[in-house]
């Protein structure tokens, strides 16, 4: 790995996250503060780190797979703290991360064969808005005096302004995993065939 400046500010996200769940489960306002402070750095990151790989040339194989796994393990850790805390319904936060689970994993085999996986334009937005609305809801929570939001608190829920943007926010996510699969299905008959012949010839390595 080449510990280019992109790089090592993926790693800088990655290390960022858990400081921003340890501060935001502590609770009280002061901690709530430090943590979303933390999230907006770490979210900049996100940004500043694609734009010089870009910019100056430095994008490289571990970049094309950490990145965006960092995106995901930031935004599903915010996600979880979140509905831990009753801000966020957890089977929408369960969808969300499966979702990215499962496009990981298949990231991986891609990179691992060395084949080119595929991002649409929709996935991209999906990680912003991601981000942009855990900002939000992050701003909301440090502002004093406003209504309550916890799920746990209000007479109707799922008239919560949260629930309802975190709604489109599922929406968005499962939409552009399903393109994700598409675009990239060669990757998944390629997988399927490997677990398969893996299956039906346990030995075949031993053999050769």
């Amino acid at each position: 790995m080449r510990l280019t400046s992109p790089n090592q500010l993926t790693i800088l996200r990655i290390l960022l996250t858990p400081v921003f769940v340890v501060f935001f489960v502590k609770g009280g306002q002061t901690n709530v503060l430090i943590a979303s402070v933390v999230y907006l750095l770490a979210s900049v990151t996100d940004w500043y780190d694609g734009y010089m790989a870009r910019r100056l040339q430095m994008v490289t194989r571990w970049g094309q797979f950490m990145d965006p796994l960092a995106d995901k393990l930031l935004v599903s850790s915010a996600l979880i703290v979140l509905a831990y805390e009753h801000y966020l319904e957890w089977w929408m936060v369960v969808l969300v991360i499966l979702r990215d689970f499962i496009v990981t994993g298949l990231r991986s085999f891609a990179l691992y064969i060395g084949k080119p996986i595929i991002t649409s334009v929709l996935a991209k937005w999906k990680t912003f808005v991601q981000m942009a609305f855990i900002f939000a809801l992050l701003i909301y929570i440090n502002i004093p005096g406003v209504p309550e939001i916890r799920l746990n608190k209000v007479a109707q829920p799922y008239l919560v302004w949260t629930t309802w943007v975190m709604l489109v926010v599922v929406l968005l996510t499962v939409i552009s995993g399903v393109q994700y699969l598409i675009v990239n299905r060669e990757h998944i008959s390629e997988l399927f065939k490997r677990v398969y012949y893996t299956l039906t010839h346990p030995f075949s390595k031993e053999k050769e």
